[in-house]
């Protein structure tokens, strides 16, 4: 079955009538899952819900959560699945056995996995008769049924559109397109930024209590420094968009330098240097290339070379 035709699959139910039942099955039950449970819960949805640890299911059971006792009621008491898993790996170690119970099921997976693996879960479902919509969850567990907050999704349109109203008990929600892989790659690549920084923040820290100064010290400078950021991408987000790498106050050279300096007052404070150091090394790489007098952010041509070398 191919995503395309998946209009002429609902047509016994309209599209407002499925988006609109109050019913859902939840698969997975860790800290997501458990919030995803309750937000449905106090919307006055009906949720089934199954987890491998069935002794997870407990509190929510008191709540007023219907616990499947296997995976085939959990798929048979409902068409919108919602998964809440560590990776995709899971999904097939839970489905496989009964992929025959998935025909005409809409599986909601938000849990986290590569682009191409996703692609690869939307095709395997959609052989088994089954949509899949992807999506990547931008919210904490504490965040959930906040419209605020905000997850991606990816998939066909018309089952989006069909399930939204739904979907949007959890979280606000931002449909970025047909491709099954297009949310997890939004969602990805802003985890790129988000770990990499909060790491950042706890190495600053750490040179930072070594020398005396407390986290909360540190804190009005640090934001002051995030402050500044959206106006910096801002600025260099067409030129790395055209390829404009002139250098001005902002050369290779002079970051080389800076962050060497990093590096150094790491190791004065007898705090582990191997962060700021990997920051070194691509600095490095991008002198070696000539790239001295560039602006830092051709430093994107070294991280577009898989496996590059000085």
């Amino acid at each position: 079955m191919n995503s395309s035709n998946s209009s002429e699959k609902i047509n016994n139910d309209s599209i407002d009538d499925i988006g609109n039942r109050s019913s859902v099955t939840i698969i997975g039950l860790g800290p997501m899952g458990k919030a995803m449970v309750s937000a449905f819960l106090n919307r006055g949805y009906e949720v089934t819900v199954w987890n491998r640890t069935s002794s997870k299911a407990i509190e929510l059971v008191t709540k007023g959560a219907i616990r499947a006792s296997s995976v085939n009621e959990a798929l048979a008491s409902n068409e919108l699945v919602i998964l809440s898993l560590t990776d995709y790996d899971a999904m097939y170690a839970i489905f496989e056995s009964v992929s025959d119970e998935l025909s005409g099921k809409v599986i909601v997976n938000l849990s986290s996995d590569t682009p191409e693996k996703v692609r690869e879960a939307a095709k395997w479902l959609s052989e088994r008769g089954a949509w899949q919509l992807t999506g990547g969850v931008l919210a904490s567990p504490s965040e959930i049924g906040n419209r605020e907050s905000i997850t991606l999704y990816s998939g066909p349109s018309d089952i989006f559109d069909a399930h939204r109203k739904t979907l949007e008990v959890l979280t606000g929600t931002d449909y970025k397109g047909k491709d099954p892989g297009l949310a997890m790659l939004y969602y990805q690549i802003q985890m790129d930024v988000f770990w990499t920084a909060m790491l950042s923040y706890l190495h600053a820290v750490s040179v930072a209590q070594a020398n005396g100064i407390t986290a909360k010290q540190f804190l009005p400078y640090v934001s002051e420094i995030l402050y500044t950021m959206p106006k910096l991408l801002e600025f260099y987000s067409p030129r790395i968009d055209t390829g404009t790498y002139h250098g001005d106050v902002e050369k290779l050279a002079m970051g080389l330098a800076s962050i060497e300096h990093v590096v150094h007052t790491s190791k004065e404070a007898g705090v582990d240097s191997s962060l700021p150091a990997a920051v070194q090394d691509v600095f490095k790489r991008g002198i070696a290339l000539g790239r001295a007098d560039e602006s830092f952010i051709s430093l994107i041509e070294i991280f577009k070379q898989s496996g590059a070398q000085p």
